[in-house]
């Protein structure tokens, strides 16, 4: 399996509402970067992701300018990421733009995050800016430009 269809498996997976845990490396010095929060280490991001799991649902995840550099053991992505999903808690709807990168190592048959960054863009004003994308034309989610 290529970097690229981890991430792809990575997105749906998400969509499905299933344990995400398993795509990240089990080490102390992984960093995963969300939206409102900032996890180091495996046990702190797996606790988050299945926190995550458990408060929400309904997830829409399109990709819509997936870039993934690929050098054998080590591969980096960037992303710009349409992000829907419930709060099972307060029921409220969230969907906005997202900006996506991170790293990837395969230590042994399987792509595994090391780092992951996922950021909203807000302006001055507190309000959620638009993410410009590659080719600007987000009417074509889920098309990967592959980086060699």
């Amino acid at each position: 399996m290529s970097p690229t269809e981890r991430m792809r498996e990575y997105y749906e997976t998400l969509r499905q509402g299933d344990p995400l845990s398993q795509f990240f490396a089990e080490s102390p010095r992984i960093v995963k970067c969300g939206i409102s929060e900032r996890l180091i280490g495996y046990e702190a991001v797996s606790d988050g992701l299945n926190e995550q799991t458990r408060t929400t649902d309904d997830w829409v995840v399109e990709s819509y300018d997936l870039s993934v550099t690929d050098r054998g053991q080590y591969a980096w992505f960037g992303d710009v990421v349409r992000m829907a999903w419930t709060d099972t808690e307060t029921g409220v709807e969230n969907d906005f733009l997202s900006r996506w990168s991170g790293a990837m190592e395969r230590p042994d048959d399987e792509w595994v995050f090391v780092e992951m960054h996922v950021s909203r863009s807000v302006g001055r004003d507190g309000q959620a800016q638009p993410v410009e994308t590659a080719d600007s034309d987000s009417s074509n989610p889920d098309t990967p430009s592959e980086g060699v």
